[in-house]
């Protein structure tokens, strides 16, 4: 009985469960998932001779490994007496995410600013994203993590950039970190960092970064066996 009080409430709801319920996740998006991003980033760079690495400066504030398409901000330095109508676009573009994505924020020389909080955090999880990426600090870490929402940061400042950033543009070719980043590029994160490849080339490098993932691992228990690395390394090709 609450069951369908609760679906004749809530319809809207209710069907927005059950559309995801139905729909499958994207092949390429999984694959990603559950590929490390250390063979990614060799993947990268063995076809492309690209280091797509983001600086080691960015850590995430919790463990975590998500991947997504790039959902991208940009942040410009100015001080400004605007207040909260100069960055409103930021809040927009929450609202404008699609599920899945990844929040890329660049922000113009913002080390010292918080590029989000616990109420744009809160948003990324009701929207359904799959994490962020902020080239600036963050805040309101507590409820951050009570959140268990995914974020790579450069650090943890208390400060606001309203009055000192304004909004300068959406899904616009940004550089994040260090490295470039166009919309829809694969966003793919872990322990050991981020890396960014290029959507034209996300399947081949999907694949490459697969090949380098089972060379990898079948070499663990080579070295376990042998109790020699040399010996493994040489059958595998893998370091």
């Amino acid at each position: 009985m609450k069951r369908l009080l609760w679906i004749a409430v809530f319809p809207a709801a209710f069907a927005v469960i059950r559309l995801m319920a139905q729909t499958p996740a994207d092949p390429l998006i999984q694959g990603y998932r559950e590929t490390e991003v250390a063979s990614v980033s060799d993947a990268m760079e063995q076809l492309y001779g690209q280091q797509a690495f983001m600086s080691h400066e960015m850590r995430a504030l919790e463990k975590t490994k998500f991947a997504g398409p790039a959902w991208t901000v940009f942040m410009k330095r100015d001080e400004n007496k605007n207040g909260g109508a100069a960055v409103q676009g930021m809040l927009d573009a929450i609202d404008a995410a699609p599920p899945g994505a990844v929040y890329v924020m660049s922000v113009e020389n913002g080390g010292d600013y918080a590029g989000i909080g616990g109420l744009m955090a809160t948003g990324m999880k009701m929207r359904s994203l799959a994490g962020a990426v902020i080239d600036a600090s963050i805040r309101d870490t507590p409820q951050i993590r009570k959140l268990q929402f995914p974020v790579f940061s450069r650090g943890v400042v208390p400060s606001t950039m309203v009055g000192h950033y304004r909004f300068a543009g959406v899904n616009v070719p940004v550089t994040c970190a260090g490295v470039k980043v166009n919309p829809g590029d694969m966003m793919t994160a872990d322990e050991d960092g981020v890396v960014v490849v290029p959507k034209a080339h996300a399947a081949e490098v999907l694949k490459k970064a697969q090949e380098l993932d089972f060379q990898e691992h079948s070499t663990i228990p080579l070295i376990e066996k042998f109790r020699s690395i040399k010996e493994a390394v040489a059958k595998f090709g893998r370091i």
